[in-house]
């Protein structure tokens, strides 16, 4: 035993200085710390144009925004925005920044074949699975370890506070705030990183804030609307504020980096700081900065901070504005907050966006986000094959969904299994049930579906009075009205007392003989 040992110390050496497997990022994509970083990646892709020529702020850029976005054009930068009477503004915009699903894709730090894994980490940290050997563990713990580590960084400095302008010398107008619609009251802050903390919590904890995108409406130069909905993190902080009496400190970022603007709009699991999270996707700690009129943090490599208190008892009417919906929303009492200071760079970027009847920017980010939330939805619904929300239905009002169907009633079980699985779900009022031969994504496929294996006298469940989207007119009354499923399967067992119907297969994909045949028979014409 002696000889036997003596002759492997090194062996045994080499076993403890084995390198360690390499870590799998949850990126793939390199780091963009700042907007300016994502900006420049996509000019050198070709993904970003500079428009030199005047433009207004005041219909013309929706005009302009909306034509890329259609097209499949690039993020835009212009030099030149005019303002209200025509005014030049010294502070460039930043447009159509996530007008395709590959910038969505890259903002997460991923290429979009890279969506559907980042989904899968998604799933992990809503509901981690038992790894199924030493093997996946060592593979999978990397993930969880710098999605719980990219706790954010408190620093003293930062770019976003290069210029600081407080109190009386306070002034909106010199931003160049978007008017998207004909008819709006006023310009629209529509990409705002709104930060907010419950009063229980410390200023610098950033595990307990909440950071969300909500518009903001501009009232005067040191006044605006914030438009946050009665079931968003930040109208919960508000209310703890106000049954104190207290205002609610806001700290509003404008142009932070793409994956905590991301991040602030992502569904992410209870408990799970955005900021934190916004850490993770980037593949770095996100540095925070104190600010300088409220006891709040924001990120330090933000283009803009407006910081302010919103009060506990003043509201004013907001609106009416176009939203995704394609309709001018219903005016409505919000709370007001008042502006105590605007930090910035010293040569800011402005970022705004519109909204309206899809595809619009956020359509966009919706149909990516689908595709992340629909690893958790399998594990949760497993004989879901495929599931589609098309971004012509708002991008949740409406969803296409595909099972390996097995028994009678599958499809109604489904349905309403998905309406409880997720809040956002409680706003889809019509989903549509198919087997797993039809393509969700094709609506020739889903018609053929709803017209061939759809009766309705047997296959429409309808609920009433249920959860349903404010912004929806078409429900008798607001937050309240029915949901339909609709089951599109072929019927099996108890469903049906008829021979079902052998389906024709799909056409094969010609081989080279009918290819060139075809081209005879074509004569070269295209």
């Amino acid at each position: 035993m002696t000889e036997v040992n003596a002759a492997r110390p090194g062996a045994r050496e080499a076993g403890r200085r084995r390198p360690k497997p390499p870590e799998p990022a949850i990126r793939t994509l390199p780091a963009f710390p700042d907007l300016r970083a994502f900006l420049a990646f996509l000019e050198g892709h070709g993904a970003l144009a500079r428009v030199s020529e005047p433009v207004s702020m005041e219909g013309d850029l929706t005009a302009l925004a909306g034509r890329a976005l259609r097209a499949g054009g690039p993020a835009l930068r212009l030099d030149r925005p005019l303002v209200a009477g025509g005014a030049a503004a010294e502070t460039p915009v930043i447009a159509n920044l996530f007008g395709t699903e590959e910038r969505v894709a890259a903002g997460l730090g991923v290429r979009l074949d890279g969506v559907d894994a980042l989904g899968d980490f998604l799933a992990d940290l809503r509901e981690p699975t038992p790894p199924r050997g030493a093997r996946e563990a060592l593979a999978r713990w990397p993930m969880l370890r710098a999605a719980l580590d990219a706790r954010p960084r408190i620093v003293r400095t930062g770019p976003a506070q290069e210029q600081v302008t407080e109190g009386a010398a306070v002034d909106l107008g010199r931003l160049p705030v978007q008017t998207c619609w004909p008819g709006e009251p006023a310009p629209l802050i529509t990409w705002p990183l709104v930060i907010t903390r419950p009063p229980d919590a410390a200023p610098d904890d950033a595990a307990a804030m909440n950071m969300g995108v909500y518009r903001m409406q501009v009232l005067g130069r040191d006044r605006l609307i914030m438009r946050w909905l009665a079931h968003r993190g930040g109208a919960a902080h508000h209310r703890l504020w106000a049954a104190r009496g207290e205002p609610t400190p806001v700290a509003v970022a404008i142009g932070a980096d793409p994956a905590t603007m991301l991040s602030a709009a992502l569904p992410l699991p209870e408990g799970v700081s955005e900021l934190a999270f916004a850490g993770a996707l980037k593949g770095a700690r996100n540095d925070l900065l104190p600010c300088r009129t409220v006891p709040l943090v924001a990120p330090a490599q933000a283009e803009i901070v407006i910081e302010g208190f919103v009060s506990p008892t003043e509201t004013a009417p907001e609106g009416p504005y176009g939203d995704h919906t394609g309709y001018y929303n219903a005016v409505e009492p919000y709370p007001v907050m008042t502006v105590t200071a605007i930090t910035s760079r010293r040569d800011p970027l402005y970022l705004t966006t519109h909204t309206g009847r899809p595809p619009d920017e956020p359509s966009v980010i919706g149909a990516v986000f689908n595709r992340l939330a629909a690893p958790f939805i399998r594990r949760r619904i497993p004989e879901i094959v495929d599931l589609w929300l098309p971004p012509e239905a708002c991008s949740y009002r409406m969803a296409v969904v595909c099972i390996d169907k097995r028994y009678p009633g599958q499809a109604r079980r489904v349905a309403m299994a998905l309406w409880g699985l997720l809040p956002q779900f409680s706003y889809t009022k019509v989903i549509l049930v198919t087997d797993a031969d039809i393509d969700p994504r094709d609506w020739a496929d889903v018609a053929w579906a709803l017209s061939t294996r759809m009766d309705p006298s047997r296959d429409l469940m309808l609920v009433d009075r249920t959860p349903i989207d404010a912004l929806d007119f078409a429900s008798p009354e607001p937050g309240l009205g029915g949901k339909l499923a609709i089951d599109a399967t072929r019927k099996i067992g108890a469903e049906t007392t008829r021979d079902w119907g052998e389906a024709l297969p799909k056409p094969p994909k010609p081989d080279a003989r009918a290819e060139a045949l075809f081209a005879a028979v074509m004569g070269g014409r295209p």
